[in-house]
């Protein structure tokens, strides 16, 4: 049986609204670390999901939404008080990565954010601070990885394991049993086949058909 997936509870667990399903849910104040045009987009999930966001975390811009730096920010908004999210896109995913090790040795923790549209089976499982957005399917099985973003229309097929750390563009593919390796890209409409594996650090680019077999 699947569920549909409200908000995230503090462990990256989810809400499952069928009567047969235990209900975990947790609201939490959000800090999300990055500011730019991505940072947009995950505020809106973040309330979608039932959350507060209390500003934004960025090390090189000020702004009025700016809370400050992550140094300054740990002192003024604790990791006892507030989860975080990571608003960095894909551009620089190394550094992305960087980012959030250096935010959880500090000791704050990512919630998932799963939109409540999103279709995500009870068999799957979600590492914390992954992003399901509207739309997205996690198939039977599947195992999305720490921080990995999934966005509208995406299909996550059954027993596919996506890395830490990966953006799947919209309505893209990834069909059963295939990999995606952590810090990859895959673009809109791309298609993975079944049994793939693709490497850590890929790009594929949208539109493209990956068929090499693992």
């Amino acid at each position: 049986m699947f569920a549909w997936l409200g908000w995230a509870n503090r462990l990256g667990g989810v809400i499952a609204k069928e009567d047969d399903f235990e209900v975990t849910s947790s609201f939490m104040r959000l800090l999300l670390y990055g500011s730019r045009s991505f940072s947009r987009t995950v505020h809106e999930l973040a309330l979608d999901c039932g959350h507060e966001v209390a500003g934004s975390i960025d090390d090189f811009y000020v702004g009025p939404t700016i809370l400050g730096t992550l140094e300054s920010v740990a002192t003024s908004h604790p990791p006892q008080e507030f989860g975080l999210v990571m608003a960095v896109g894909y551009s620089d995913l190394r550094g992305r990565w960087g980012a959030w090790t250096k935010a959880k040795s500090l000791g704050y923790e990512a919630p998932s954010l799963i939109h409540p549209r999103a279709y995500v089976a009870r068999s799957a499982v979600l590492q914390p601070g992954t992003m399901v957005m509207a739309g997205a399917i996690v198939d039977v099985r599947a195992v999305v990885g720490e921080l990995s973003v999934l966005w509208p229309g995406v299909c996550v097929n059954h027993d596919v394991v996506i890395g830490s750390n990966c953006f799947v563009a919209p309505n893209a593919t990834i069909c059963g049993n295939a990999s995606v390796g952590r810090s990859s890209f895959v673009g809109a409409g791309a298609a993975v086949a079944d049994h793939c594996a693709i490497p850590e650090n890929s790009f594929i680019k949208m539109l493209t058909r990956n068929f090499v077999k693992s």
